[in-house]
Parts: structure tokens; C-alpha cells; sequence
């Protein structure tokens, strides 16, 4: 099986498939009320809204940077506000998410493992660390909201 064939299918795994963690980006996501997904713990710390926006935008990033675009990161590491906490704008998030999974899978779906090798120039990774990377932050972040959500 190619290198990217697999890849694909963790990203399919753990967006809403069966992944070895158990939880799902998704499952997750859609067992959240706007409310809640708003809510903050502390004023200093992100709301799960707050993440899930900084997981898709992240997730565009990198499907930027290995398509050749270089990228310059915001200082505020893409974790903002969100001005609109209403149930039709969390839906809006949960579309744009999964619209980031359908890009992420498109990609793949012709991506070339030689690629894997490129590097992207501002950082000296490969590509395939970067594809890594994002899989790993989606699961660190996914940590947080399952954490998070005990709490709200």
C-alpha cells in the first residue's frame, strides 16, 4: 500500500473513523452544544470553538505548505475570539472542519509519495513531517477538547 494511502486513512480514522485513541475529531465536535463549545474555564484559556477554529485553520496551513505555498504563521498562532457564539455559526465550524478533512483527503488521493521527501523552505522539514505533524496536533488538540469538555 502507498505511504499516502495510509496516511489517508489516519486522517479518516481519527476524523470520524475508528482510530486506536478511541475518541473521534468529529464524535466529539458534534456532541457539543454552541454553548458549551463557547464557554471558557478561565478568561487565559481557549474555549473548544476557540480550538476546534485554530485545528482547521492549522490544517489549511499545512495543506498550503505541501502544495508549495509559502506560508508566514499569524503571532497569534491562528487562536482568536469568536464573535458569533449562535448554534447556526458553530454548525458553520463543524462544515468548515469537515471541509479541511475533504481537502486533506483529495490531496492524498493523488499525492505522490516521492514528495514526501520535499522540503519546505521556511522550516527544512519534509513534507512528510509536516503531514505527520498535523495528524499529531489534530490529536493533541482533540486531548484538550475531550478534557475540556468534562468542564464546561
Amino acid at each position: 500500500m502507498k505511504e499516502s494511502k495510509r496516511i489517508s486513512r489516519l486522517f479518516t480514522a481519527a476524523y470520524n473513523g475508528s482510530p486506536w485513541l478511541d475518541v473521534t475529531i468529529l464524535g466529539t465536535l458534534e456532541a457539543i452544544t454552541a454553548e458549551k463549545a463557547a464557554k471558557k474555564l478561565t478568561p487565559e484559556t481557549n474555549s473548544i470553538w476557540e480550538i476546534a477554529n485554530h485545528l482547521i485553520a492549522w490544517r489549511e496551513n499545512v495543506l498550503g505548505r505541501v502544495k508549495g505555498e509559502v506560508l508566514v504563521t499569524p503571532q497569534h498562532n491562528y487562536f482568536a475570539p469568536v464573535a458569533n457564539t449562535s448554534t447556526e455559526a458553530w454548525e458553520s465550524t463543524l462544515e468548515k472542519l469537515e471541509q479541511s478533512q475533504q481537502k486533506w483527503l483529495e490531496f492524498l488521493e493523488d499525492f505522490y509519495d516521492a514528495d514526501f521527501e520535499t522540503v519546505y523552505p521556511k522550516n527544512d522539514h519534509s513534507y512528510y513531517e509536516h503531514i505527520h505533524g498535523i495528524l499529531h496536533h489534530d490529536a493533541y488538540h482533540l486531548g484538550q477538547i475531550v478534557l475540556l469538555r468534562k468542564f464546561v
